[in-house]
Order: structure tokens, then C-alpha cells, then sequence
């Protein structure tokens, strides 16, 4: 039953990621790896019972892992960092993860309301390809994970962000669309 909630899952990913495909720079078979890695670090999140991984959060683009949120311990956090490296098909991990304790109710509704905001902000810009970028948000920081067209789009993307209230701070993991670091992974598939 869970393998074939899991195939339906990565075949509905794999769908919507081919349609939105025309419009970003996302290949599809990267679109489909990227829903892998996702899944296979969640599982092994759940299966591994050494730490309380319940107020981290995973984004996933073309291989690049971003950890956010809270840990309770040093060691946890590396521990989760290690996890995601050894993971299938993740090449490279950004851990944004703070050490203390959990999100409040009140901060995780703010931080999921910027995020809304944010998503529609950029949905809401002709000069974005908002399909090209992953948001997350966390206590009151945004971080950008994604691929950006050039300095003009990315400046826009985070202005969108700083321009919200309730934002502390704007971390952009964006690289550009020529980046050396795509390419290669690019030749690699």
C-alpha cells in the first residue's frame, strides 16, 4: 500500500513537473529526482528515532538540499546534515537549521503567512519565473533556494521578500542559470 501511495506520489509530481516545465529551467528528469530525494530523506527522518525532527523542514531543487527550522542539539544537526548527504540523489546540503527550541504556534503562523505572501508576490510578477524558485520561511527568515534568470530577477525575488512584514532576514541560495554548478549536473544526468 505505502509503495503505491509512493509511485501515485512521484508519478503526480513527475506530471506536474513536466507541465510546468516549459516555463522553467528545471529539467524533468531533475524535477523527478529532486521528488525522489525528497521522499527518501523523509523517510529516512521517520525511520531514524535518534532525534526529534519534527520542526525541520526539507526543499529540494536540483539536487540541493535546504534545512530549515530547529533542533534541539548540536548533534542532531549534524546528524540530520549527514542524513541528507547520504542521501539518493542530493549533491549538495545547505543547513540553516538554529539550535534551541521549538517553533511557537504563533511564529510558525506568522512564517507560514509570509510564505503565502511571498508565493503570491512573486506568482503576481511578470519580470519571475515563480516555478524556478522554492521558498522557505523560518523563524521570520525567508530563505530562497531555486535558479534565477539573472541579478535583475533574483533582486526582485528578494525585494518581494524584504518588502513583507514580519521578515527579519532574506538567505538566497539562488544560482544563476549559467552557473558552472548546474552545468556539470546537468551532463551528469
Amino acid at each position: 500500500m505505502r509503495l503505491t501511495f509512493i509511485k501515485a506520489f512521484l508519478l503526480a509530481a513527475a506530471a506536474s513537473t513536466m507541465i510546468a516545465g516549459c516555463a522553467t529551467n528545471r529539467t524533468f528528469g531533475g524535477g523527478v529526482d529532486d521528488v525522489a530525494a525528497d521522499l527518501n530523506l523523509r523517510a529516512r527522518l521517520f525511520d531514524d528515532e535518534l532525534y526529534d525532527y519534527s520542526d525541520v523542514d526539507l526543499t529540494v531543487y536540483e539536487g540541493r538540499v535546504l534545512l530549515t527550522g530547529t533542533m534541539r542539539t548540536r548533534e542532531g544537526k549534524r546528524h540530520l546534515e549527514e542524513l541528507a548527504l547520504r542521501s539518493a540523489n542530493v549533491e549538495e546540503v545547505m543547513n540553516e537549521i538554529f539550535i534551541g527550541p521549538k517553533t511557537t504556534f504563533n511564529q510558525g503562523t506568522s512564517d507560514a503567512l509570509i510564505d503565502e505572501k511571498l508565493g503570491f508576490a512573486l506568482l503576481a510578477d511578470n519580470g519571475v519565473y515563480r516555478a524556478n524558485y522554492q521558498i522557505a520561511v523560518s523563524g521570520g527568515i525567508v530563505y530562497i533556494l531555486g535558479v534565477s534568470q539573472g541579478p535583475a530577477e533574483l533582486t526582485r525575488v528578494t525585494d518581494h521578500a524584504r518588502n513583507i512584514r514580519g521578515v527579519r532576514k532574506v538567505i538566497s541560495h539562488v544560482l544563476y542559470v549559467g552557473d558552472p554548478r548546474r552545468q556539470t549536473r546537468a551532463t551528469a544526468h
